[in-house]
């Protein structure tokens, strides 16, 4: 079985606006909830709705969305309008929610063999959201892993710890503010016979990509 239409009527009929907004597409269902939503959400969707498996628990960090070099939304068939003129100021398409941060749970149901997305968008200031481990033990780990790559607070986990960090990193890697090279080094002192932390002696990088292909457009005159 797949998602239908009457299928997701049914559902946004039976939650009203605990559903903030919904997509469907590509036969997938996707919908956002406040937080003081969320279990009651996620409860009903596996007791009632059959949605007896948590895929996976992920942040996303949506500081620098739709700022880019490439035009996402107005490409042509052939994409090579997307290539910019060099120089050319960052093409915008701002993050329309104006929430940095966001909590993306992937369900599926086993019985119906149907998958959806329920997602919960949060300020920077305000970085808690209810721990779902009481309704799936399985995220236990996706949620100390999105604590220790993003900072996200989940209130209620029985062992709220970083979980692929060392316990005396600062920071959170995969914040888009994250430098890449990170803010300590680590290495083995032989004189003082343990591991000690320093300041990164390794200069940033540019992420901007080099255009690769042929474009005379980025041809000086004498090479034209």
């Amino acid at each position: 079985m797949s998602f239908t239409k009457v299928f997701v009527e049914e559902l946004k009929s039976d939650f009203g606006d605990r559903f903030i907004s919904s997509t469907f597409q590509h036969s997938e269902f996707t919908v956002n909830v406040k937080k003081d939503d969320l279990i009651t959400v996620l409860t009903r969707l596996k007791e009632v709705y059959k949605f007896e498996q948590l895929i996976d628990v992920s942040g996303v960090d949506y500081l620098c969305y739709g700022e880019d070099e490439w035009k996402t939304h107005s490409a042509t068939s052939s994409g090579f309008s997307r290539g910019v003129v060099h120089g050319e100021l960052l093409h915008k398409e701002p993050n329309a929610s104006k929430e940095r941060f966001a909590v993306v749970y992937h369900l599926l149901s086993l019985s119906l063999n149907v998958r959806m997305r329920v997602k919960v968008h949060l300020t920077e200031a305000d970085m808690m959201v209810p721990s779902v481990v009481e309704i799936w033990p399985s995220a236990n780990w996706n949620e100390r892993e999105a604590f220790d790559m993003f900072g996200i607070i989940f209130v209620g986990h029985p062992d709220l710890r970083r979980i692929l960090t060392d316990y005396g990193f600062v920071g959170h890697p995969f914040r888009k503010d994250f430098p890449q090279s990170g803010h300590v080094e680590m290495r083995y002192d032989e004189k003082q016979k343990r591991v000690v932390y320093e300041p990164v002696e390794i200069d940033p990088r540019i992420n901007t990509p080099k255009v690769i292909r042929q474009d005379n457009r980025y041809l000086s005159d004498d090479e034209k």
